[in-house]
């Protein structure tokens, strides 16, 4: 009886149809032939706005024996900024995980940190040495300003510098 069953599926083809394996294919080539249409005339692409940097600052960051820590621009070592003790959590906590970082690469303090201002208004932190840049606004308005506001500090120690 088992001849007479495998006599019988081979008479009807044993698969499936042959219309569904065509309209198969015909779905999948039409698949690839839209998605590359698409790509070569770039066609529901997503674009970000290119952006340049509009300011860059610099710097390097020096702890004090009293807990505080200073902030200098690292072309002329001007003073920019003093993040007393139990105030600036946020630059504090940053500069301690990427100093952290370094110390844990074996990496020195002698390259300065880049902090860059963009032409979209957003602001970043970038450890050239480590390869690691945060976007400082995805911590918030109030965070990604407490670093943005060195750059009115370094204006204002030029200005200083002048008189």
């Amino acid at each position: 009886m088992s001849d007479a069953m495998h006599a019988q599926s081979q008479q009807r083809g044993g698969g499936l149809p042959r219309g569904v394996l065509i309209g198969a294919g015909a779905l999948v080539a039409f698949a690839i032939s839209l998605a590359l249409f698409g790509h070569v005339a770039d066609v529901g692409a997503v674009h970000m706005p290119a952006v340049k940097s509009y300011q860059v600052l610099q710097l390097r960051f020096e702890d004090r024996d009293d807990g505080a820590v200073v902030v200098r621009d690292a072309s002329d070592g001007a003073q920019l900024y003093i993040v007393e003790p139990g105030i600036g959590g946020f630059i504090r906590a940053t500069m301690r995980g990427m100093a952290r970082e370094r110390h844990r690469e074996g990496i020195g303090e002698e390259t300065p940190f880049t902090l860059t201002r963009w032409t979209d208004g957003t602001v970043s932190l970038q450890d050239s040495t480590t390869g690691r840049t945060i976007n400082l606004d995805a911590f918030g308005p109030t965070n990604a300003e407490a670093f943005a506001r060195l750059f009115n500090d370094r204006a204002a120690a030029s200005k200083e510098v002048v008189k």
